[in-house]
């Protein structure tokens, strides 16, 4: 059966700029309307805030037509919260509406401290640590082009959060950004070699790139909300942004997981809200589940407001 797979990050890159530190409201709809009635398998939405989201969320909401549906929330193997959905009767739509309330109090991405034990890299985890963390350690067959922007990044011994800060810079200075609507994500081999991608791609090579450094790392799908800062002159909401974002996580003792966006070369502050954080980016769509064949007409919106 034809699947649902919701990919779409990689439309958020144009927001990265002023915060404000104010309450926002999210709200965003994603539709399929079938030419037929058609069974919908089940349906597993990925769009509630992780646990470790460090913007505060004082509301949220997750609206799913057809109405007539059985609804289980459950807690995948990393730790999200996946609404798993079941139809029992034919529907000529499916919709999904979710809003949020969210408080953008400026975050310091540098509010941590890494044991000393690995303030320097190369380090090792512990055994414990590296026990946990196996499936984030486990790197695919890395390329020579994947390796060389690695080496390029310098040897050590040197500061582990300055490593990983120049590599988040050297990929973004490497990668053009593109708006790619095809499923799936790029190898980092074939980012490299185009010298571009979208977000989940750039957020999937970092992933390798930090892996093969010898941190455990994973993959973000998340909003990114951007506002324009109090004071400035706006026209409507014209400088108010959000949408659909990719990014990745690397873990520091002492710190815990951090946040990076490769596609902006900054650590991730109070405007990425993380939906699903994951070994593997297909365990990170938005959105997967399966339809009998028919035509189909797409609808996605995603708006932000104050207040």
């Amino acid at each position: 059966m034809p699947q649902h797979q919701s990919q779409s990050q990689g439309e958020a890159h144009s927001a990265l700029g002023p915060r404000t530190s104010s309450l926002v409201t999210l709200r965003h709809a994603t539709s399929y309307r079938y030419d037929k009635p058609v069974v919908l398998g089940p349906q597993t939405i990925r769009l509630h805030p992780t646990p470790h989201c460090r913007t505060p969320i004082s509301g949220y909401s997750l609206t799913v037509r057809p109405a007539n549906h059985v609804l289980t929330w459950l807690t995948d193997p990393n730790g999200n919260a996946l609404a798993r959905y079941v139809f029992p009767e034919r529907t000529t739509e499916f919709r999904i509406d979710v809003a949020l309330t969210a408080d953008l109090t400026p975050i310091n991405p540098f509010g941590f401290i890494v044991d000393v034990a690995a303030s320097t890299w190369p380090f090792a985890y512990d055994d414990e640590s590296a026990r946990e963390l196996a499936a984030y350690t486990f790197p695919e067959a890395a390329g020579p082009a994947l390796r060389e922007l690695l080496a390029a990044n310098g040897g050590g011994p040197t500061d582990t959060v300055g490593f990983v800060a120049d590599l988040n810079r050297l990929v973004h200075r490497s990668l053009g950004y593109e708006v790619r609507d095809a499923p799936g994500v790029q190898t980092p081999e074939h980012t490299l070699e185009r010298a571009a991608g979208s977000c989940r791609d750039i957020a999937w090579l970092m992933v390798q790139a930090l892996r093969l450094a010898g941190f455990g790392a994973r993959f973000v799908s998340g909003y990114l909300v951007s506002m324009a800062a109090e004071g400035e002159p706006t026209v409507g909401d014209s400088d108010d942004f959000s949408g659909l974002h990719a990014w990745a996580e690397v873990y520091l003792p002492g710190a815990g997981w951090i946040a990076l966006d490769p596609t902006a070369g900054t650590f991730c502050a109070e405007g990425y809200i993380p939906l699903a954080a994951t070994a593997h980016y297909a365990a990170a769509a938005p959105l997967t589940g399966s339809v009998e064949p028919t035509g189909v007409t797409f609808g996605h919106e995603l708006r932000v407001g104050r207040g």
